[in-house]
């Protein structure tokens, strides 16, 4: 049965403070924006919580919302009435004369984000910190969902429904991130192994795809991953994903439907195909390829190097080297000779072309990438100049296992991926960064995607990547990641007002990139083996009778 979708805010219109109070001001904390306030320790409010308390600014009255930083206790029993387990220590307590009831308090350390403001769309900060003896509340879950997002509510535009805030009750309060903001200012997910990054990169394509956004998606699956996306034109998902005219495409290709244009490369790319080719090849070849570029849009590995030949002569030796290696790196099925004009076919308004790479070698998958990407840009560049209304509609891509296209280093498709990241956003094409390797990651790119959706990360170097790349998220949220189990996020950045500790929706497609049932392959193929063998010992004994019964 398909969960019911939540209905984004209408507004801000709702009050910040709810009626729960969790506690009482006690004095400031130690930097300028922190104070810290007491509260009982049945009272469940944990780092990350958002709390609100009542100012005045100027005369006017302000609801200031808070972030919680740290909890520690306060006040307990006695440490000597803890020593020996085998005592109750209410008992040691109630023998003293001592009350043991409503003893435990905590205080609670909080950051201010500030008042919202209407007129700004954002938190402004009051520049004072709450008096001692202020009530301190829960902060309203409809105020939340209004504020948190940086979102335009009036517009109408396309919001996914990532989950639900974390130190909430299930769904209480829903968390939506804005897609026009994160598509075009670019997202990172990240997270280690088996932390959920796939499943939350699902979900976005799910919110993607629904009819509100009908976005235009181009995603790179180096493991198979997305192969369940078909799912939501099935008829369960029908009250989901259509509206009566619209139903999204799904356009899954495997890996031998998958080519490489060779006149979509451009001569760095040839020169990372070849084999350590010397000066005079790289002379004889840039002359070649330019020649061919200017006299047809039809180029095959032949015409390459006849080409060659034709440049430094028919008895060339160094032409006879470039042919050797030519046709080693372009003479294979991946590469065909016809540029590709046609580009609907993998990207169009309400389709997602999921690109399935697990049969590609790693140096294939960014040679593919770096070629499709600068193809897609240069057309969004002529569609942005009126010179060319083939992609009139703007793009998003989202890579698997970004660190291999996106390295700390060399690789093909790095080049492209920076330019479309730092002006990406002038062109109308955004890009998603899977990866659960930060610190592998080129530190430009991942300092480019401006909303940052963060899981599970527990190696210390990719800790320190995030630290030092994603500069809205404090050190106080970043310190919850170790702790975190698949599915906990933090969501941080442009498409966010402040960071948000989140709990990922289940969905709506089935998750195809399970970790296998070891044990149960294991023995179901010992099972199989012992069958097989079984049965050719079977059938060995049955010769043996059938000759030793043979009359001679």
């Amino acid at each position: 049965m398909t969960d019911e979708i939540p209905a984004p805010p209408q507004g801000r219109d709702n009050t910040a403070t709810s009626d729960t109070v969790v506690g009482t001001v006690e004095k400031p904390g130690d930097s300028a924006d922190e104070f810290q306030f007491i509260t009982p320790n049945e009272t469940d409010v944990r780092t990350g919580e958002f709390v609100v308390y009542e100012t005045t600014v100027e005369g006017a009255h302000h609801e200031v919302l808070a972030r919680v930083t740290n909890t520690q206790q306060e006040r307990g029993l006695p440490g000597d009435f803890l020593a020996d387990p085998s005592v109750d220590p209410d008992e040691i307590a109630g023998t003293l004369g001592v009350p043991s009831e409503d003893i435990e308090i905590d205080r609670i350390t909080a950051r201010n984000i500030g008042y919202f403001d209407e007129d700004m769309e954002t938190f402004t900060n009051p520049r004072s910190l709450p008096d001692p003896g202020s009530r301190v509340y829960l902060a309203n879950d409809e105020f939340l969902e209004a504020v948190l997002p940086n979102a335009d509510w009036q517009n109408g535009s396309g919001n996914a429904h990532i989950g639900w805030l974390l130190n909430r009750p299930a769904r209480d309060s829903n968390i939506f991130l804005p897609i026009d903001e994160f598509s075009s200012t670019h997202l990172a997910v990240l997270a280690s192994t088996g932390s959920g990054k796939s499943y939350t990169a699902s979900v976005i394509i799910e919110e993607m795809m629904r009819p509100q956004s009908r976005a235009a998606m181009l995603v790179f699956d180096p493991h198979g991953e997305y192969d369940t996306l078909p799912g939501m034109r099935k008829d369960e998902n029908a009250s989901i994903f259509s509206d009566g005219e619209y139903t999204p495409e799904v356009n899954i290709k495997q890996p031998e439907e998958i080519d490489i244009a060779i006149p979509d490369l451009n001569y760095g790319d040839l020169l990372a195909l070849l084999d350590g080719p010397s000066d005079r090849m790289k002379y004889v070849l840039h002359d070649a390829w330019k020649n061919l570029q200017e006299e047809s849009n039809d180029i095959s590995v032949h015409d390459i190097i006849n080409k060659c030949y034709s440049v430094d002569g028919e008895d060339s030796d160094t032409a006879s080297a470039l042919e050797w290696r030519l046709q080693r790196a372009l003479d294979r099925d991946l590469f065909v000779r016809a540029a590709r004009d046609e580009l609907t076919d993998l990207v169009a308004p309400g389709q997602v072309t999921v690109l399935q790479l697990n049969r590609l070698s790693e140096e294939d998958q960014q040679m593919l990438a770096a070629a499709l990407l600068r193809k897609l840009y240069q057309a969004r560049e002529q569609a942005m100049r009126g010179d060319d209304d083939r992609l009139d509609f703007p793009l998003f891509t989202l890579l698997e296992e970004g660190h291999r296209f996106a390295p700390d280093g060399n690789a093909r498709s790095l080049g492209i991926l920076q330019t479309i990241l730092s002006e990406g956003r002038k062109f109308g094409f955004g890009v998603g960064i899977i990866s659960q390797r930060p610190s592998k990651l080129d530190a430009d790119v991942l300092s480019q995607c401006g909303t940052q959706i963060i899981m599970q990360i527990q190696n210390p170097h990719d800790q320190k990547a995030i630290r030092q790349s994603v500069e809205s998220a404090g050190e106080d949220i970043l310190a919850e990641l170790p702790g975190f189990t698949p599915g906990q996020a933090i969501i941080a950045g442009d498409a966010m007002n402040t960071p948000v500790m989140a709990s990922i929706r289940k969905r709506h497609t089935r998750h195809g990139a399970e970790s296998p049932d070891i044990t149960q392959e294991w023995c179901d193929s010992w099972g199989e083996h012992h069958e097989d063998l079984n049965r050719s010992v079977t059938n060995a004994y049955e010769e043996e009778e059938d000759v030793n019964d043979t009359p001679l």
